[in-house]
């Protein structure tokens, strides 16, 4: 054989010049648990629906820190990393120097452009400590790559654009999309025309009314244990007025927490389409999605009620003209890749888990911290100031900063408290966290989940069905248990091969598998790995 005819077979053994999709669509559902979403799938024939049916399916993924929130979700959606490498522990943590809560992705050096910047919010990723898919793509991009994240919620589209994207959400104090100073210096035109169709203000005159017959839906409309929200009672019909004569604040809360929630941000992905040309070239592009309003209906609701079944309809509805608008964005499915999951799943209301014969109760943080700042006043003399943020406690106080007491033996000391507690596993001061036994295996979530400058200075683990809230309706999220940490995460399109996948993954492999199917490296700190099982190698 010829030196000439064999490199001519070596050449032509070699796969194809790799070709990324066009367009990524990165959806995650706020609140969509596993639980929630197999309930609901007999019943989901539209977007949603086809994508489950279409997609490499996944029902059993499962987040492996302890405290399962909207920001830290994202984060790890993102980063593929969990908290103790991206720094994201919660949505709230407590600054010490201020002494008051902040939300996580606070930053006063960038303010919300042309708008109001509550104290304390959300506003860019200076706190967000690793890599994110996004900011990958555009460095392998060389920036030519678009990335365009929008939510409802500011500590979701931040993360989902990282450092190099654009973040855009919903403001309820104006009813607009908004960002901040971090992502732009001017509004572009595109969210310019978006914002003066006023879609908000389009409902307020129009009630949430249910999509399919009465019959269809299970168990009871009125259910006692659901509070009355935002002005729109308990049972169908929903006004979304919020007790106002015209638009504002309150009824763009409401809107926010109905099923036409979905719309507004299908509506502001086309726009985003439209005016940046995502998925018009060869470069590869990322829109992200993150709905809501399914969290709002869960928290006010709960996930067994009729407002969040029907508020899944309309997502399977919504979903479908994401999709639709992003095949021909990327012009037809073979140049589309589609991922799709959710940052936590949720509890049910702990009333109705009572009622039912679960041992479930509602647990006020409030309450709790001021038992503990009692105890501590007692054992050590001195005022402590206690503060609970979910899974996570905060002491301060002059003595401690003054040390005039030993801290270590004041956080212990907290911790011991703690554990006799009747709602409580364990609890653990931060000195003693990577040392502590681990016989029930969650004090290892625990430690993914801790970050030394922003998580509290003692933790501790509710026991199963504990809900934490100081509010006396509704219900939360937040712990290492099955229905708050177990999420579905689909892969659909270009190199995915379909099917239905029972092992339990982790979500860390999200960011991963994009990156694989982007022909690209992964996030720096990731530490999941590309789904090889759900990917068909093709080019």
């Amino acid at each position: 054989m010829s030196r000439f005819l064999a490199a001519l077979l070596v050449l032509f053994a070699l796969p194809a010049a790799a070709k990324a999709p066009k367009l990524t669509l990165f959806i995650s559902v706020d609140a969509m648990g596993s639980d929630l979403l197999l309930r609901s799938r007999p019943r989901l024939t539209g977007g949603l629906g086809r994508l489950l049916s279409t997609g490499a399916y996944y029902p059993y993924a499962r987040y492996a820190y302890a405290e399962a929130r909207t920001a830290p979700g994202h984060a790890t959606l993102a980063t593929g990393a969990n908290p103790w490498r991206h720094g994201i522990v919660d949505n709230d943590v407590y600054d010490r120097a201020a002494g008051q809560a902040v939300q996580v992705y606070t930053d006063p050096t960038h303010p919300v452009l042309n708008g109001e910047t509550p104290p304390g919010s959300d506003t860019s990723p200076v706190n967000l400590m690793a890599e994110t898919l996004a900011d990958r793509l555009r460095v392998s991009t060389q920036g030519r790559g678009k990335v365009v994240a929008l939510s409802y919620k500011s500590r979701a589209a931040i993360p989902l654009a990282g450092r190099q994207g654009q973040a855009w959400w919903f403001d309820e104090a104006t009813g607009r999309m908004v960002t901040s100073t971090w992502y732009a210096k001017a509004e572009p035109a595109w969210m310019q025309a978006f914002n003066a169709r006023k879609l908000a203000d389009a409902t307020f005159s129009k009630t949430w009314e249910l999509l399919r017959p009465r019959a269809e839906y299970v168990g009871d409309d009125d259910r006692a244990v659901e509070p009355e929200a935002y002005g729109m009672g308990r049972v169908f019909p929903h006004a979304l007025k919020g007790g106002l004569q015209a638009p504002g604040p309150a009824s763009y809360r409401a809107f926010a927490v109905s099923g036409f929630s979905h719309d507004l941000l299908v509506q502001a992905a086309k726009a985003a389409i439209e005016g940046e040309g995502l998925g018009r070239d060869e470069v590869p592009d990322i829109l992200a999605v993150s709905f809501s309003g399914t969290d709002a209906v869960f928290h006010a609701f709960g996930p067994y009620s009729w407002e969040m079944q029907d508020t899944m309809l309309r997502l399977d509805q919504a979903m479908g003209e994401l999709i639709a608008a992003a095949e021909r964005a990327a012009g037809g499915k073979a140049n589309l890749v589609i991922a799709l999951s959710a940052d936590h799943g949720g509890a049910e209301i702990p009333e109705a888990w009572a009622q039912a014969g679960v041992p479930a109760a509602r647990l006020n943080p409030v309450e709790a911290a001021k038992g503990l700042a009692q105890e501590l006043k007692a054992k050590f003399g001195v005022d402590v100031t206690v503060k609970l943020l979910e899974l996570d406690v905060y002491l301060g106080g002059k003595a401690l900063d003054d040390g005039k007491v030993d801290a270590v033996a004041v956080r212990r000391a907290a911790a011991a408290w703690l554990a006799k507690q009747p709602y409580t596993v364990w609890a653990v001061a931060k000195d003693d966290l990577a040392t502590a036994a681990d016989p029930d295996g969650l004090m290892a979530a625990m430690r993914r989940g801790y970050y030394p400058m922003r998580s509290g200075d003692v933790l501790y683990m509710s026991k199963p069905f504990q809900v934490i809230s100081d509010y006396p309706r509704g219900t939360n999220h937040g712990t290492p248990y099955s229905y708050d940490t177990q999420v579905p995460v689909v892969f659909a399109g270009k190199g995915v091969k379909a099917g239905l996948y029972l092992e339990e993954i982790n979500p860390v492999d999200v960011a991963p598998t994009l990156s694989a199917l982007l022909e690209m490296g992964m996030p720096a700190s990731a530490e999941g790995k590309p789904r090889a099982e759900a990917l068909t190698g093709a080019r």
